[in-house]
């Protein structure tokens, strides 16, 4: 049997000792303020067992990972039709980029895009009653855990900085793709990405991927065709222009945040969540992925 325990220690401690550890995120002014040499690792395993590393249990902005909860709750109200308006395959650019978008006559190329995000968030602004408080419930609810929130300031600051947002939603919105107004929507989207959470609440969230869409708590979620076209999503698009290398060193689904969070997980089988604020020129957490690709190295657990 694998010691899951040892070997999350080796990989914190190894790593920690790293000189390059990337560079915070900082055109979102309050993620500047997080400190490049945390890290963290959670793996919850999908028989009840968990393992821990370093800094595990503290709560940062899990940004762009809230794209994956967000779509697993929009395919809760509109199952295969959100397909209509967000399509499936990878963009091979960054997750600002627009140019795509108008060439695609307003149909993001995926849902874990800037752009796609904001179609799922439509979605979410047309179905919920109290948009951001539901949609907050519903991730306490699959985390089991009441005490996640929203980081106000964080948000205010993706406000107050997020002009390409701004330009994607109006984009959006000519060429028919927003029901909502652009404020509505952005507002929402905005707290989604500035949802705080742990890797430890990460890994419970993210469960219901591994689990065929059932959560830990046994509840179902979403249909299991459903879990399993997400998976195929993080794997493909998790990563933005990086995916293909992710899924070459790592071989998971997962998606990552620029508050440095990854989360990754491996069907019916395990759930790892990592944070390291620094990131690589790509927006993606550089430790996060070196500490990946050694548990899937070391352990031979991967999709491939």
């Amino acid at each position: 049997m694998i010691d899951f325990q040892g070997l999350l220690n080796n990989i914190h401690d190894d790593l920690k000792t790293r000189e390059d550890k990337g560079v915070v995120a900082s055109y979102i002014p309050e993620l500047s303020k997080q400190d490049v040499n945390t890290l963290g690792l959670y793996m919850q395993h999908i028989d009840g067992r968990s393992f821990s590393a370093g800094d595990a249990f503290t709560p940062f902005s899990i940004q762009s990972i809230s794209k994956v909860l967000a779509l697993s709750k929009a395919i809760a109200f509109e199952d295969n039709k959100i397909w209509e308006r967000v399509d499936v395959e990878p963009s091979g650019n960054p997750f600002n980029h627009l140019s795509l978008l108008e060439l695609e006559n307003g149909i993001p190329r995926n849902a874990l895009i800037n752009a796609g995000a904001l179609v799922i968030a439509d979605i979410l602004v047309t179905h919920l009653e109290n948009p951001k408080e539901d949609f907050l419930q519903y991730v306490r609810n699959i985390a089991n855990d009441q005490s996640i929130k929203y980081n106000f300031k964080v948000a205010d600051s993706e406000e107050r900085t997020g002009f390409n947002n701004f330009a994607a939603a109006y984009l959006l919105k000519s060429f028919n793709n927003l029901n909502n107004s652009v404020d509505d929507v952005l507002d929402f989207y905005f707290h989604q990405c500035a949802i705080e959470m742990s890797c430890e609440q990460l890994s419970k969230a993210f469960y219901l991927f591994a689990n065929g869409g059932q959560c830990m708590q046994g509840n179902q979620h979403i249909p299991i065709q459903q879990a399993k076209r997400i998976n195929a999503i993080m794997l493909t698009c998790g990563f933005y222009d990086e995916a293909g290398e992710f899924a070459f060193e790592v071989g998971l689904p997962g998606k990552s945040g620029v508050g440095g969070g990854i989360v990754a997980l491996l069907p019916n089988n395990f759930i790892l969540a990592t944070w390291a604020p620094g990131l690589n020129p790509r927006g993606n957490s550089l430790i996060g992925m070196q500490a990946l690709e050694q548990f899937t190295s070391q352990t031979n657990l991967s999709i491939f």
